[in-house]
């Protein structure tokens, strides 16, 4: 690390010797203006955008910006900071995966959410798999819109909303432009991030590679992650235009497993596992097509590839046994190997028309979506006593399945214009998913079959008005649906019963808010939102005739997921001094959440023992963000401060497990700092700390990859980064 302090004095001297300079060269004219612009963005997508309408939505709308953000690590946790009640479960400090929920839905790799780039999804599978293995990273996103519960009628049945990245685009005033920043930090952390783009007459482009490694907080936790996007878009006339894009992502990840609950006090650094490891590989080939046949009619047709795997190696049981040793076989024990292949094609087509309905202007869009996916899952492969990444095999695998999906969806929304300031957004989805299965289990010695058709309307209205001051009131009631996953259908791990009479979850979103801003000076968006969740699929902590505790996976009962959310922004300097050339701006992003089960009920020893009243699993009661920012000419500079409430890890609410699979996450404070200062027009360097006090804390309790157990956060880091933009 040495030479690593050697450069980053080096950079803090060249930013020393320039800073008055830059200083009288760019606070007056080119950042001052750019921060000023940016600062003044709308928080929430407009009520037409291209093909998709958002009137009467409780949408946000992000921009990651350097220094109000960390951007090297994907921080979750930072970028959506300004999104009130979304619960971020931390994997590792890389920022590898992306795992978030809200009111009610299940964080884990977003699988409740609809994840999508550039208006096209990224999931492995939408229905039968729908985690997000894809990740982009952070540095490439021009901006984020997330649509809420609400999103089912034009995106999809998720209860969790949509998630949609934009990936930045070339400059259109240059033929070729450039950017690049390297990056160091803790734990021997490495994050390269390098671009080109610009436009050659109809011809535009843009393509990035990143690249993060490191050895991990923890032992045993070291990555390499690899991320490429292409972007050649031909505008062949004023009205249309086609755009070719492919996007890949990959890593190898050691996974240092979990803890239990003694473990994780006596020293929540330790690792009790160093042969396990997690690979994924997705690519994502896609055309886009938009043709505008006039002002009023607008065309979009997206088609996409997504294909690739998922990969583990891991000895998986509890953390309190360790894996040494075998005595009778004198070496370590075989690990089991599991392998996803994914190959699934989506096609959607969306149309909008404006049209007058009196004297006042109204919106009708209207699309079709077909998708098809496989899925070949082998699993509980018996692989070496190696220590390495190796996915060889000793004995085939236990599970070998192929898994089907096929799904056509067509949804319509309108928006009538009542009058200048009313609308109403009616709107109806129709999903039509078939699914199969077949294969074989139990060690290859059980044949399965199965075959399921689902048939359902979704339907939901969206209400809003418009004030003269520029604030909003909305709301919106929408139905959503989640279909019971793969994984309801045969267990990875060993730790996990399945319930052969598991069903579909059904259920609805309401939402009701007031948003707007005051000038530059004050922004806000409060809400109140009421989930219901019908036959919720969980898990319960059980024992069996042995006295042996097991989870069982089954729909535990119904949940209702209800409470505000708000959202304030305040200028601090601007609000006495409008025209002032700097500004601190303080932020506050609240949500309570009462997530409670309202029928459900476990039989133990014989004894029905009813679940009505316990908290819905992983959901936090109280979570809190509030960061101050700091914004003069070229440095930016944000501080942030995050706490979440206590929540169970299952639907019993077990509060304490000797194995540390199951119990309560206790609530947590942590804070960030994230600072950028740009000089000579075209360098910046940025610096951070993640973790500021050194919280020792953890987000989730898992029995299933990468646990079983407790999953450590990780303590303070810090990274150093410089950067060019040409």
């Amino acid at each position: 690390m040495n030479n690593f302090y050697k450069i980053t004095l080096f950079i803090l001297s060249i930013v020393a010797s320039g800073y008055a300079q830059a200083q009288r060269s760019t606070r007056d004219t080119l950042h001052l203006d750019s921060v000023i612009i940016k600062e003044s963005r709308a928080k929430y997508l407009s009520n037409v955008q291209g093909t998709y309408i958002f009137a009467g939505k409780r949408t946000h709308l992000i921009y990651p910006d350097a220094g109000k953000i960390t951007l090297v690590n994907n921080s979750a946790r930072m970028l959506f900071a300004k999104v009130p009640g979304l619960n971020v479960w931390e994997m590792d400090g890389a920022g590898l995966q992306l795992n978030i929920g809200s009111r009610g839905t299940d964080p884990h790799r977003s699988i409740e959410m609809n994840m999508r780039q550039n208006g096209y999804n990224t999931n492995s599978d939408a229905f039968g798999y729908p985690e997000s293995h894809y990740n982009v990273p952070f540095q490439a996103i021009g901006e984020v819109q997330f649509v809420r519960g609400s999103a089912a009628l034009q995106f999809g049945p998720q209860f969790g909303g949509m998630v949609n990245y934009k990936i930045k685009e070339g400059d259109s005033t240059k033929v070729f432009g450039f950017e690049s920043e390297q990056t160091a930090g803790s734990n021997n952390f490495f994050n390269s991030y390098n671009a080109v783009g610009g436009k050659v007459g109809k011809l535009s482009y843009y393509a990035f590679y990143s690249t993060r490694r490191g050895d991990g907080w923890r032992p045993n936790a070291a990555f390499d992650y690899h991320s490429y996007y292409a972007n050649i878009k031909y505008q062949f006339n004023s009205k249309g235009s086609i755009a070719l894009q492919f996007s890949r992502s990959d890593y190898v990840q050691q996974i240092a497993g979990g803890l239990t609950d003694a473990q994780f006090a006596a020293d929540n650094r330790q690792s009790f596992r160093a042969r396990n490891f997690f690979n994924p590989e997705i690519n994502i080939p896609a055309l886009l097509f938009n043709y505008a046949f006039n002002s009023n009619t607008r065309l979009e047709i997206t088609s996409h590839v997504v294909f690739g795997q998922r990969n583990s190696v891991q000895f998986i049981n509890t953390p309190n046994i360790k894996d040494t040793v075998n005595a009778g076989l004198k070496t370590f024990n075989p690990r089991q190997v599991d392998r996803d292949y994914y190959a699934g094609f989506t096609t959607e087509a969306r149309l909008l028309h404006t049209y007058k309905l009196g004297n006042l202007k109204s919106a009708y869009t209207t699309g079709v979506r077909y998708f098809e996916e496989t899925t070949k899952r082998k699993q509980k492969g018996v692989g070496t006593i190696a220590s390495d990444f190796d996915l060889t095999l000793v004995k085939p695998y236990g599970i070998d399945l192929k898994l089907h999906s096929i799904n056509y969806a067509a949804f319509a929304e309108n928006i009538f214009q009542v009058t200048p300031q009313f609308t109403i957004t009616p709107g109806v989805r129709y999903e039509v998913i078939k699914s199969t299965t077949s294969g074989v289990i139990s060690n290859a010695t059980f044949p399965i079959g199965y075959k399921g058709n689902r048939n359902f309307p979704l339907f939901g209205t969206g209400l809003q008005y418009q004030f003269g001051n520029g604030s909003q009131l909305y709301g919106n009631i929408s139905q959503a649906y989640r279909p019971y996953l793969y994984a309801a259908v045969t267990p990875a791990d060993n730790l996990t019963v399945i319930d052969p009479n598991i069903k579909d979850s059904r259920g609805y979103d309401i939402d009701m808010g007031y948003r707007g801003n005051v000038g530059a000076i004050l922004s806000f968006d409060i809400n109140g939102f009421y989930v219901r969740y019908n036959n919720r699929a969980g898990t319960l902590t059980q024992t069996d005739a042995q006295n042996v505790s097991h989870l069982y996976l089954t729909n535990i009962g119904n949940g209702v997921a209800k409470g505000i959310e708000a959202y304030i922004e305040v200028s601090l300097l601007r609000s006495f001094n409008a025209r002032a050339g700097s500004d601190i701006r303080l932020f506050n992003s609240l949500a309570y959440t009462h997530g409670r089960y309202v029928t459900g009920a476990i039989n133990q020893a014989g004894k029905n023992i009813s679940l009505a009243g316990n908290h819905l699993e992983n959901v936090p009661d109280w979570i809190n963000r509030t960061g101050l920012t700091f914004l003069s000419g070229p440095v930016s500079s944000t501080l942030q401060l995050s706490y979440t409430s206590k929540s169970y890890s299952d639907a019993n609410n077990t509060v304490f497990n000797s194995t540390g699979a199951t119990g309560i996450v206790p609530a947590y404070h942590v804070a960030d700092w994230a600072f950028n200062y740009r000089f000579f027009k075209n360098y910046h360097i940025s610096v951070g700390i993640n973790n500021l006090f050194n919280a020792q804390y953890y987000t989730r309790r898992i029995n299933m990859y990468p646990g079983p157990g407790i999953l450590p956060a990780d303590g303070r880091t810090f990274y150093v980064g410089f950067g060019i933009k040409l």
